[in-house]
């Protein structure tokens, strides 16, 4: 049996944790899954409704080919088996926001199978999260509650909406695991462009699941396929936010250890998480598959499609953040932390090889990970309102390279161009400013020489402890105004200390 991960340490011995998630994507499509009605976010209430969306009598569902050729795209993102043959079924349900009192979804045969993903977490550390399956389903309309205290409205633009819902096996063990496998998602179906991932606007949210077992139980479960050495899960639906997923993680991990230490038991039940405390509520029971009467949707026929499709959607898949990792790993050197933060985002991951290009790709990635993404994390911007360019970046390092300013000084610069004070070539900044690095040596030895001269204390120490060099690094620096190389420095002042 291999180590139990990510123990949680209870008052009666320790426990494992189980995770699994639901993640529902809205397709990138301008029209809905089985009509023609606009799809858009954001229309005023049930603007965007048709008559197959409104469930009137005689109306037929027609499959929107797009939204399939969306799904097999993730399906191929995902390393996943795609199946040429799926089926639409009803899921029978009751709620005034689902005016057809059931959902096309599908069951027993998805579009897609079975995947796996790598997943990063911090620390460098990779793990491995298989996906159980991919399936196309409508979405429901919205129930508004808070409009008057005594009715409840029902907006059906939402109905119909095209959806992936994309399962993953029960392979997270922790909080960050599950975090970190929302967020690889989110990145991977915005990569392929199948899913926008705004989670504020609904179109990327989660239904999380959650159990708890003694230690060594989910070996018993990877032996056996029992399930019922896992515990028995909660469910917390509708999760739009990375931060929030790991709240209902740790939360919830926590609250069943509680429940059962003290004799109680966990109820398969339905939950809503509530970010104002960071804790879960009881919603209802958690149904069963069987709870749902699935049965063949009579008004569609089984979806079928040619491999050569497959094949030719294949084909246009973009580099995805894997491989986009990987090659950052061997063509700029970097290493993997590095190189997965960059590939994470496409338009990050397209700035640094502006900014690498013909570059130090190391140089490179130090700049962009280190002072451009602090500097857009203090300013709450993303990289596409940097006020900084790839090119301006760029051109700063290439000063560096070749002697023109020092460290010290392009931060400097940096900084001027980042607050917009300077909108220039780094270049023309430094020569109008008077930045340019002193690299005279006998200017530098003058500088040196008074300093020393100056502090004979200091030198009697620096003899004793060479370590203590830096103090005279620094005011050399100071007293010419950060312009000194620092290489000149350095080697100057050994040379008169004796060191």
């Amino acid at each position: 049996m291999s180590e139990p991960r990510n123990l949680l340490q209870g008052s009666t011995g320790d426990w494992e944790v189980v995770v699994g998630l639901e993640v529902h994507a809205q397709v990138s499509s301008k029209s809905k899954l089985f009509s023609g009605a606009s799809a858009e976010y954001g229309a005023g209430p049930n603007e965007n409704v048709s008559l197959v969306d409104a469930a009137m009598p005689g109306m037929l569902p027609v499959i929107n080919k797009y939204c399939v050729e969306q799904a097999i795209r993730t399906g191929l993102g995902l390393n996943a088996k795609i199946n040429n043959w799926s089926r639409f079924d009803r899921k029978n349900y009751f709620y005034p926001d689902l005016p057809q009192g059931y959902q096309i979804s599908q069951y027993k045969d998805p579009i897609v199978g079975e995947g796996e993903i790598e997943v990063e977490l911090d620390g460098g550390e990779t793990i491995k999260v298989g996906i159980e399956r991919l399936h196309l389903e409508q979405d429901a309309g919205k129930s508004i509650h808070d409009l008057s205290p005594n009715e409840s409205y029902v907006d059906l633009n939402r109905s119909g909406v095209a959806l992936m819902e994309i399962v993953s096996k029960p392979d997270m063990r922790s909080a960050e695991e599950g975090a970190a496998y929302f967020s690889k998602l989110r990145t991977i179906v915005r990569y392929l462009g199948t899913c926008d991932g705004n989670m504020e606007e609904g179109s990327m949210r989660a239904d999380v699941n959650v159990s708890v077992c003694r230690a060594g139980n989910y070996d018993k479960f990877r032996e056996t396929g029992d399930f019922s050495h896992l515990g028995t899960r909660t469910e917390t639906k509708n999760v739009n936010s990375i931060r929030f997923a790991k709240q209902v993680i740790d939360y919830e991990a926590r609250r069943q250890i509680e429940v059962l230490e003290n004799g109680g038991t966990i109820d398969q039940e339905t939950r809503l998480f509530d970010p104002k405390t960071g804790e879960t509520r009881t919603m209802r029971s958690k149904e069963d598959a069987h709870d749902y009467r699935y049965f063949p949707d009579p008004d569609l026929l089984p979806l079928e499609f040619s491999q050569e499709w497959v094949e030719e959607i294949r084909a246009s898949l973009p580099e995805l953040p894997d491989a986009k990792k990987h090659r950052f790993m061997d063509a700029y050197k970097l290493g993997a932390y590095d190189a997965a933060v960059l590939a994470m985002d496409k338009t990050k991951a397209d700035y640094f090889e502006a900014v690498a290009a013909g570059r130090d790709g190391k140089l490179a990635a130090n700049w962009v990970t280190g002072e451009l993404f602090g500097a857009l994390n203090k300013a709450d911007k993303d990289i596409d309102a940097s006020p900084v360019s790839a090119a301006q970046l760029g051109s700063l390092i290439d000063l560096i390279k070749d002697g023109t300013i020092s460290g010290k000084i392009a931060k400097d610069v940096f900084a001027l161009m980042f607050d917009g004070e300077e909108t220039g070539d780094p270049a023309e900044i430094v020569e109008k400013r008077g930045l340019k690095q002193v690299t005279d040596t006998g200017a530098i030895e003058k500088i040196v020489g008074d300093i020393i001269a100056a502090n004979p204390k200091q030198v009697e120490q620096v003899k004793e402890k060479p370590k203590t060099m830096g103090w005279f690094v620094g005011q050399v620096m100071k007293a010419s105004q950060g312009k000194a190389n620092p290489q000149a420095v350095n080697e100057i002042l050994k040379k008169k200390l004796g060191l």
